[in-house]
Protein backbone atom coordinates (compact mmCIF):
# COMPACT_ATOMS: atom_id res chain seq x y z
CA UNK A 1 0.00 0.00 0.00
CA UNK A 2 2.79 2.40 1.15
CA UNK A 3 4.59 1.47 -2.45
CA UNK A 4 1.40 2.56 -4.53
CA UNK A 5 0.70 5.49 -2.55
CA UNK A 6 4.68 6.76 -3.10
CA UNK A 7 3.98 5.93 -6.92
CA UNK A 8 0.83 7.63 -7.19
CA UNK A 9 3.09 10.66 -5.56
CA UNK A 10 5.83 10.63 -7.61
CA UNK A 11 2.91 10.72 -10.40
CA UNK A 12 1.26 13.34 -9.69
CA UNK A 13 4.81 15.44 -8.68
CA UNK A 14 5.97 14.95 -12.51
CA UNK A 15 3.01 15.95 -14.04
CA UNK A 16 2.44 19.33 -11.51
CA UNK A 17 5.91 20.20 -13.46
CA UNK A 18 4.57 20.07 -17.42
CA UNK A 19 1.76 22.81 -16.17
CA UNK A 20 1.99 26.30 -17.25
CA UNK A 21 2.37 27.37 -13.92
CA UNK A 22 4.72 25.40 -12.48
CA UNK A 23 8.67 25.68 -13.71
CA UNK A 24 9.27 22.34 -11.72
CA UNK A 25 13.13 23.35 -11.25
CA UNK A 26 13.40 24.52 -14.90
CA UNK A 27 15.74 27.36 -15.89
CA UNK A 28 13.68 30.27 -17.65
CA UNK A 29 16.75 31.74 -18.70
CA UNK A 30 16.58 31.82 -23.18
CA UNK A 31 18.70 33.84 -25.24
CA UNK A 32 16.25 35.86 -27.68
CA UNK A 33 18.66 36.22 -31.39
CA UNK A 34 17.94 38.83 -33.81
CA UNK A 35 18.41 37.79 -37.62
CA UNK A 36 15.79 39.71 -39.12
CA UNK A 37 18.17 42.64 -41.08
CA UNK A 38 16.63 45.15 -39.09
CA UNK A 39 17.25 46.40 -35.63
CA UNK A 40 15.24 45.80 -33.21
CA UNK A 41 14.09 48.59 -30.78
CA UNK A 42 11.46 47.29 -28.33
CA UNK A 43 11.16 43.49 -26.58
CA UNK A 44 7.92 42.71 -24.06
CA UNK A 45 7.42 39.74 -22.49
CA UNK A 46 4.56 38.65 -19.90
CA UNK A 47 2.77 35.70 -18.20
CA UNK A 48 0.86 33.88 -21.19
CA UNK A 49 -2.77 35.01 -20.06
CA UNK A 50 -2.09 38.61 -18.95
CA UNK A 51 -3.46 41.57 -19.81
CA UNK A 52 -0.73 44.00 -20.02
CA UNK A 53 2.58 43.30 -21.32
CA UNK A 54 5.86 43.67 -18.79
CA UNK A 55 8.84 46.10 -19.01
CA UNK A 56 10.71 46.85 -22.41
CA UNK A 57 13.68 44.33 -21.40
CA UNK A 58 16.23 46.43 -23.77
CA UNK A 59 15.96 49.53 -22.01
CA UNK A 60 17.58 52.23 -23.56
CA UNK A 61 19.74 49.89 -25.46
CA UNK A 62 18.35 48.42 -28.94
CA UNK A 63 19.07 44.98 -30.69
CA UNK A 64 21.06 45.29 -33.94
CA UNK A 65 20.46 42.33 -36.53
CA UNK A 66 23.01 39.37 -35.79
CA UNK A 67 23.02 39.93 -32.12
CA UNK A 68 21.63 38.35 -29.02
CA UNK A 69 20.52 39.30 -25.49
CA UNK A 70 20.10 36.18 -22.86
CA UNK A 71 17.02 36.73 -20.40
CA UNK A 72 16.07 34.89 -17.25
CA UNK A 73 12.25 34.92 -17.32
CA UNK A 74 11.56 33.59 -13.59
CA UNK A 75 9.45 36.50 -12.60
CA UNK A 76 8.62 34.39 -9.01
CA UNK A 77 5.37 32.90 -10.54
CA UNK A 78 7.11 30.22 -11.85
CA UNK A 79 5.38 29.87 -15.29
CA UNK A 80 7.12 28.60 -17.96
CA UNK A 81 4.91 29.81 -20.90
CA UNK A 82 5.38 33.24 -21.76
CA UNK A 83 3.73 35.92 -24.29
CA UNK A 84 6.62 37.95 -26.73
CA UNK A 85 6.17 41.28 -28.68
CA UNK A 86 9.31 42.39 -30.54
CA UNK A 87 8.73 46.21 -32.06
CA UNK A 88 11.66 47.19 -34.96
CA UNK A 89 13.02 50.38 -36.50
CA UNK A 90 10.90 49.71 -39.92
CA UNK A 91 7.94 49.61 -37.29
CA UNK A 92 7.18 46.20 -37.51
CA UNK A 93 5.91 44.64 -34.71
CA UNK A 94 6.11 40.55 -34.14
CA UNK A 95 3.76 39.03 -31.21
CA UNK A 96 4.20 35.53 -29.97
CA UNK A 97 2.38 33.30 -28.11
CA UNK A 98 2.78 30.41 -25.87
CA UNK A 99 6.71 30.42 -25.46
CA UNK A 100 7.32 27.41 -23.04
CA UNK A 101 10.95 29.30 -21.31
CA UNK A 102 11.64 26.25 -19.44
CA UNK A 103 11.72 24.05 -22.51
CA UNK A 104 13.18 26.32 -25.35
CA UNK A 105 17.06 27.96 -24.57
CA UNK A 106 16.65 30.21 -27.60
CA UNK A 107 14.00 32.23 -29.84
CA UNK A 108 14.75 33.89 -33.05
CA UNK A 109 13.52 36.67 -34.98
CA UNK A 110 13.88 36.02 -39.24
Amino acid sequence: MKIAAFALAGALALSACDTPTSSGGYSHVMDITNRTGVTMTHFYASNTGQDTWGPDQLGTSVLGSGEYMTIDFEDGTGSCYYDFRAKFADGDVITSSDINVCAETGWNYH
